[in-house]
């Protein structure tokens, strides 16, 4: 009964939130107030807020309160390794792929660069895929991976989660990846591929991804509509003697 309760409070301001009836910064009831409203514990209404605000809903500010944020833009992890798919699924909006290329090709000199290959002839695959959400194309994921690690990749796979494949079929352990992210000129590509409006930039998020062995093996070019997204990181300051340390290794 208890999970049922704290579904239900989750699936209630949810909803408000997405109509729009709880607008950007409005701060919800307190922790007393909900347990008061759907008879339950503190703890029950605590779970659904944290819910709420693991999936970007509302933030929660100490001593102050919970408050909705704004959702028209989506948070995207910086820090984290996460598909479109888990994406899409978390924040629950409607959401589709667009397979536009899905190729073995000769690796270019830019493309050796950053797989970080020797100067042999090399075989990738290259999978260029447009993201819907909501109807709209905001995302273009340009994706490389070693053929001598990745040998097959069909447009079925690439139409719904690579790295499901990766990791359940061809068994691979995905690691850490390096990111580096910039805001740069929309390209024709961008334009053609991607209802851009009439931005004339966009994010660009570049994965270096590797495998647990430290091979990297995949490049991708995530090229971001400017107006939906926010990249966000947490951070932590330390203190005392853990800041001593983490200075004496990382020197400013």
């Amino acid at each position: 009964m208890t999970t049922n309760i704290f579904l239900q409070i989750y699936q209630d301001y949810l909803e408000r939130i997405r109509a729009g009836e709880l607008a950007s910064g409005t701060k919800i009831p307190s922790e007393n107030e909900l347990a008061r409203e759907y008879n339950t514990s503190r703890e029950t209404v605590r779970k659904a807020l944290h819910l709420l605000a693991q999936n970007g809903y509302i933030h929660k500010i100490k001593a102050k309160g919970s408050f909705v944020l704004d959702i028209g833009r989506m948070n995207f992890p910086v820090g984290g390794l996460v598909s479109f798919k888990e994406m899409s699924e978390r924040i629950g909006r409607k959401s589709r792929t667009i397979v536009h290329e899905n190729r073995l090709i000769p690796a270019s000199e830019e493309i050796i660069g950053h797989l970080e290959l020797d100067k042999h002839r090399h075989l990738v695959w290259e999978v260029i895929r447009a993201r819907e959400i909501e109807d709209e194309s905001v995302i273009l994921d340009k994706d490389y991976f070693r053929s001598d690690i990745v040998p097959v990749l069909t447009k079925e796979i690439s139409s719904g989660s690579i790295y499901e494949y990766l990791e359940n079929e061809l068994h691979l352990q995905i690691s850490y990846a390096k990111k580096v992210v910039s805001v740069e000129d929309a390209s024709e590509e961008d334009h053609k591929l991607m209802d851009l409006n009439d931005y004339i930039h966009v994010v660009v998020v570049r994965n270096y991804v590797y495998l647990e062995d430290t091979t990297l093996f995949q490049y991708t070019e995530s090229r971001h509509r400017l107006d939906k997204f926010q990249f966000v990181n947490f951070a932590r300051r330390a203190h005392g003697e853990e800041k001593k340390s983490d200075l004496s290794r990382n020197p400013v």
